[in-house]
């Protein structure tokens, strides 16, 4: 690009690529465009620019638009970065007047806008991407409300639970993602445009229009700190990094889910791939990528730190560095959120033969036997030491709790009686649990119902 007259050699072509960004701040050409349009319309409004310049200026950037969605418009390096590129086209198409758009604006608050304008309609996407996925969870979760699952803490089974409550607490995660991207939203809507280079311009611009007009909450107090900031980089980036630790918890149940191991779930084929030597194979090829995207996004955030932490005020080129993490965060993000709502939609199928034999085989209906046991006032602490005993001698003899006869329960405490056998089925250990939150039939319906409101509201 032409600088000023300061400079009096040309650029060394290798420095002059390494300096471009258009290679990817094209992404932001539709948000650079309609920053400049209300930049234009500012200028005219306050007399900075005459009302025919104003409205020159503006037909020239909607026929730029027009020519960039029609493919007729495509810069190269030599325009360095989006906005330098729109300028000169813009000086094409409408002469002289077109150098009179940069008026009252620096590159620093023009690049500051149109991120946040992007990152905006991005932030829109991806909440409605994660309400179509928390719409496909609560399907799958409202056709298992009596399928049971085997809970687990540390990995060792601990009690069964409804595979509804199972895929609600999924549910809740993706909740609190949709909530937390739209308090990071508030944030991302200030307008930092009009705070020049880093101190502001000495011409009668009306900010709160421009801010108006582009549908900002308002604009930045400080011009150093409107240049300058990418706290809402980080926040999203952060934001986006949790919703990559939620899907990818969830691929890494899928994936033992599917294994022969546990055999919880077949992989259809719409969402598996087989092995290039091994023909008997199914792939979990979806989560696995999902669980693998997730470092990247991760990345990102913790590229975005570093590339803060020591930055002085004002702008610096460092800056040029958050548009790739950025960009490559809000895709990847999307394109995980679609590919598991399409696996859990039509890429697995639960085994609930399985599932049945699952939560009947082990012990974990052990702590229903201490309660068993307080509920005719022994104390749980004596309970709970007297089932380990009986969990002890089960393994010893190779028995399960449900196979011990009445005599042998009464041996072990007179309070056993013959409903022990009915307290202890695994159906009945769940149904049980009807605490607030809990996985109870009865409140696993409460919550879908609860589910279902948030999802319309």
């Amino acid at each position: 690009m032409t600088w000023s007259q300061r400079f009096e050699g040309t650029l060394n072509e290798a420095i002059a690529r390494f300096n471009a960004s258009i290679g990817f701040d094209i992404e932001l050409i539709e948000y650079d465009i309609a920053g400049s349009i209300a930049h234009a319309k500012m200028l005219a409004k306050t007399g900075i620019i005459s009302p025919q310049e104003g409205e020159t200026l503006v037909s020239g950037l909607e026929q730029i638009r027009a020519e960039y969605r029609e493919g007729k418009f495509v810069p190269g390096v030599e325009s360095e970065d989006v906005h330098f590129a729109v300028e000169r086209r813009l000086t094409e198409l409408v002469g002289d007047v077109g150098k009179k758009l940069h008026t009252a604006r620096s590159r620093n608050d023009q690049v500051g806008t149109d991120t946040r304008l992007y990152l905006r309609d991005k932030i829109t996407e991806i909440r409605a991407a994660l309400r179509q996925f928390q719409t496909v969870l609560l399907d799958l979760a409202e056709e298992n409300v009596e399928t049971l699952i085997p809970g687990y803490t540390h990995l060792q089974r601990a009690q069964p639970v409804s595979l509804a409550h199972h895929l609600l607490a999924y549910f809740e995660m993706l909740e609190r993602d949709w909530q937390r991207l739209g308090e990071a939203y508030q944030r991302v809507n200030t307008c930092p445009l009009g705070s020049g280079a880093l101190a502001g311009t000495t011409f009668p611009i009306d900010r709160r229009y421009t801010a108006e007009l582009l549908g900002f909450d308002g604009i930045y107090r400080n011009s150093l700190d409107g240049v300058s900031d990418r706290d809402f980089a980080i926040e999203f980036a952060s934001a986006a990094s949790l919703i990559m630790v939620h899907l990818s918890r969830l691929a890494e149940e899928v994936i033992s889910w599917s294994s022969q191991e546990f055999n919880f779930v077949t992989l259809t084929d719409r969402c598996a791939t087989g092995s290039s030597i091994m023909p008997q194979k199914k792939n979990p090829d979806v989560p696995e990528l999902v669980r693998g995207k997730a470092g990247r996004v991760f990345g990102h955030l913790q590229g975005l730190l570093v590339l803060m932490k020591g930055l002085p005020l004002a702008y610096n080129k460092d800056l040029q560095e958050d548009k790739e993490a950025l960009f490559d965060t809000v895709k990847t993000v999307l394109v995980s959120i679609e590919a598991m709502t399409i696996l859990m939609a039509e890429g697995i199928v639960f085994n609930r033969d399985r599932l049945d034999n699952a939560v009947a085989e082990d012990f974990s209906n052990a702590t229903d036997v201490a309660d068993y046991l307080a509920a005719k006032g022994v104390p749980f602490r004596e309970a709970y030491n007297l089932v380990g005993k009986v969990v002890k001698t089960c393994l010893a003899s190779g028995k399960l709790l449900k196979d011990l006869t009445l005599a042998e329960w009464q041996e072990l405490h007179p309070q056993f009686e013959a409903d022990i056998y009915d307290a202890i089925a695994p159906r009945q250990v769940v149904s049980a649990r009807n605490s607030e939150g809990g996985t109870g039939f009865d409140r696993v319906r409460e919550a879908l119902k609860n589910a279902r409101q948030l999802l319309v509201n």
